[in-house]
């Protein structure tokens, strides 16, 4: 129905499509209609005041069958929808799409840098955020007919890999994972914070550090023996956690693996004279006209920084899949990186360089303050996922005996990882958080399993009248909840392009609490089965539960019938 509007004030407007759908509103109160049309936009253009476009335009907008009325009410035009046909045509449409319902076919191949883990710690609660946005942007554009395929880089070189390497040659005494009992990924952690510990008291741990670091690039044996082990437990335990979030990644970079190409690149342009060298060797590029300042693109030593890889790296994707959009997905931390990298790219005559695009988004906290890795303060991914998980299964002990245990831990993880992902995809992506597991899987308010307990209920109402979609029904004058119910999943399309427009997964999930919320506003306020309009509303029902289910859909969750 939002699309009868848009193409309604498109012929009236000159405006585009996009422009329109970024501006139409709902109004706060149902007296001034359905959608309401701001006027501002066109003041300036056709230099009139805004109160009398609107007037103009809604004398001049022809009135369908799907639109009551018309009118306009200072700056704004006011839509008043046909409730009855707007319900026919929405439950047919949902009806017949089901679980496409929503969707487009948008041709356009995209690529997704995600996690990016260094192999010197864990994942850990800041990574399950960028996994869980970028597991959400893939549905979103694969929903949207997208070829979309998951890239890692594995930050596998460094310094802060040879101070993991320093501390398990000193202290480490022929220690395994297996001997100490712990996931392998957090045995390597373990070392990282302790090399932090020892260098307090012995600064000159710094120093074995770079002679590391020096020997790994000049292919130093025991060094790289010693780099290999300790990559494998990393990687091992990456895996392990990637699988707890359902990450499939198309393909995986290494820095290792890399790293000298970047150099040739810096020394290419070099010759032809689009960057510079200084007195000490380092080679670098001035940006200060872009306001990014003087960028160090080599080491004087020769060494490479990851600036010099993320040059290559984007290169590479780009002759290996030759995409229409690279996002990375990144903290917010690295805004000015990715500027530089961008503007680099530009400044080196790569012209797609505009098709790459920074998901950035905010920390993750604790309720104690910020993760500080090197201070061992810090949640893990494995940690948030498993403390989350107890306490799901606390509930359903508490709630459900006759369970075998297998049942129980299988809904528990259900449960919990619904409540992590939905937790962090509510909440708009530039902004900070706090994770908090309690809050998370509370089943009221605005959580995961509050939504799923929502389209659990529905699903027992239908099986419980034994409902089919073969049955007529009629559409008579509805109650308001059920017209507002009616009007938000009507909606959904428009919220889908919404949030791709805006890579706001947030969209979605809020939207997905929106119509939960008035349909458990319906469900305790008018009687369903044995109504008088019993076979509409289960209709209207169903076709809610499928709504609710698409939108979970993007974000990674999975339905449960039976809760």
């Amino acid at each position: 129905m939002e699309e009868i509007i848009i193409n309604l004030l498109k012929k009236a407007t000159n405006l585009t499509e996009e422009e329109i759908s970024n501006l139409i509103e709902i109004p706060p109160n149902p007296e001034l209609g359905d959608y309401a049309f701001p006027c501002f936009i066109l003041s300036s253009k056709l230099k009139k005041n805004p109160q009398e476009i609107a007037k103009s335009l809604a004398d001049k907008i022809k009135i369908s069958k799907e639109i009551d009325k018309i009118q306009s009410q200072g700056p704004y035009i006011n839509f008043f929808l046909n409730s009855q046909e707007l319900a026919e045509a929405t439950i047919k449409k949902i009806q017949k799409e089901k679980e496409k319902y929503g969707s487009a076919k948008m041709k356009e191949k995209v690529l997704i840098e995600s996690p990016g883990p260094n192999t010197n710690k864990p994942l850990h609660i800041g990574h399950a955020r960028n996994i869980i946005l970028a597991q959400s942007i893939k549905k979103l554009l694969e929903f949207l007919g997208k070829d979309v395929k998951i890239v890692d880089i594995i930050n596998d070189r460094g310094v802060h890999i040879c101070k993991s390497m320093i501390a398990y040659e000193k202290f480490g005494k022929g220690n395994t994972p297996e001997k100490a009992e712990k996931k392998s990924d957090h045995f390597v952690g373990d070392y990282y914070v302790k090399f932090f510990e020892e260098a307090k008291k012995n600064p000159k741990l710094d120093e074995e550090v770079h002679e590391c670091l020096r020997k790994w690039e000049s292919g130093d044996k025991d060094t790289l023996a010693l780099w290999k082990k300790m990559n494998n437990w990393a990687l091992q335990g990456f895996k392990e956690t990637y699988d707890k979030f359902n990450l499939k990644t198309d393909k995986t970079y290494y820095e290792s693996e890399i790293y000298q190409s970047g150099k040739e690149i810096i020394l290419e342009q070099f010759k032809k004279g689009t960057i510079d060298k200084k007195k000490d060797g380092a080679y670098f590029a001035d940006l200060t006209r872009e306001g990014l300042g003087e960028k160090i693109l080599l080491r004087g030593d020769g060494t490479s920084i990851y600036i010099t890889q993320d040059l290559y790296l984007a290169i590479l994707r780009k002759k290996e899949y030759n995409f229409d959009k690279l996002i990375y997905v990144v903290a917010n931390e690295q805004n000015h990186h990715f500027k530089t990298l961008f503007t680099l790219l530009k400044l080196f005559g790569y012209k797609w360089a505009d098709k790459l695009y920074h998901l950035n988004y905010g920390l993750v906290h604790l309720e104690s303050g910020r993760l500080k890795s090197r201070e061992g303060n810090i949640v893990d991914a494995d940690d948030t996922i498993e403390i989350t998980k107890n306490l799901a299964l606390e509930e359903i002990n508490k709630r459900y005996k006759d369970l075998s245990q297998k049942e129980k831990e299988s809904r528990a993880m259900q449960i919990a990882m619904s409540a992590i992902r939905y937790f962090f995809l509510k909440i708009d992506r530039l902004k900070d958080l706090t994770f908090i597991p309690q809050e998370s899987l509370s089943f009221e308010g605005n959580t995961g399993p509050y939504l799923l307990y929502t389209y659990a209920r529905a699903r027992s109402i239908l099986k419980k009248a034994k409902y089919t979609n073969k049955k007529a029904y009629k559409i008579k004058e509805m109650p308001d909840m059920e017209k507002q119910l009616i009007f938000h999943i009507a909606r959904f399309p428009q919220i889908v392009l919404h949030s791709y427009r805006n890579l706001s997964p947030n969209i979605i999930a809020n939207y997905a609490y929106q119509i939960a919320k008035i349909f458990n506003e319906l469900y305790h306020s008018d009687r369903i089965l044995g109504s008088e309009n019993e076979q509409f509303k289960l209709v209207l029902l169903d076709s809610f539960s499928q709504v609710l289910k698409n939108a979970l859909s993007l974000l990674e969750i999975d339905t449960i019938d039976k809760m």
